[in-house]
C-alpha cells in the first residue's frame, strides 16, 4: 500500500481503557503518556511504551492493557481506511472513510467467507460473533483486519 491514510481511527471495545490513577497518580504524567500512545504508530513504538510503563509503574492493569490493545487495533485499522471500530461481545463492526485504500473484491470474498458478515451499508462492514471477553474482541478484530489486509 503506498503512502499512509489520513484519518483519526476511533476504537471501542467496551471496556474501560485508561491508566488509572491509581497507576500513575500524577496527572501531566498520564497526560503526557496518552500522548504518546496516541502518536505511536507501530507495533514496535507501542512495545516500547509498554515496556516503559511496567519499567517505571508496575505490572499493568487491565485498564491499561485495554487501552493498549485499542492502540494495536488502531494501528492495524487505519491504513485499511477504517474511521471506527466498535468491538462488542455480539458483534465487530467496521466503519471505513469514503473510497477506502482497500481492494473491494477482499471484502466481498471476506464477507462471502466469514460467517455472520455482510455489509451494513456502503461503508460498514459487520461480523456478528460471540465475544465475551475484551482481550477476545481486541484478537478478534486484529484478526479481521489482518485478513482484509492480506
Amino acid at each position: 500500500m503506498e503512502g499512509t491514510v489520513d484519518i483519526s481511527t476511533e476504537v471501542n471495545l467496551h471496556v474501560p481503557a485508561l491508566l488509572p490513577a491509581a497507576y500513575c497518580s500524577d496527572v501531566q504524567q498520564r497526560l503526557s503518556l496518552y500522548k504518546r500512545l496516541s502518536d505511536a504508530d507501530s507495533r514496535e513504538a507501542l512495545d516500547l511504551l509498554r515496556e516503559e510503563l511496567v519499567d517505571r509503574f508496575g505490572e499493568l492493569p487491565d485498564p491499561a492493557r485495554a487501552l493498549i490493545e485499542c492502540h494495536l487495533v488502531r494501528i492495524a485499522a487505519r491504513p485499511l481506511g477504517v474511521t471506527r471500530v466498535d468491538a462488542t461481545h455480539e458483534a465487530v463492526q467496521l466503519q471505513f472513510m469514503k473510497n477506502p485504500p482497500l481492494d473491494g473484491a477482499k471484502v466481498i470474498a471476506f464477507v462471502k467467507s466469514r460467517r455472520g458478515a455482510r455489509l451494513a451499508g456502503p461503508e460498514k462492514l459487520r461480523i456478528d460473533v460471540k465475544l465475551p471477553a475484551w482481550q477476545e474482541r481486541a484478537q478478534a478484530v486484529r484478526e479481521i483486519l489482518q485478513q482484509l489486509a492480506a
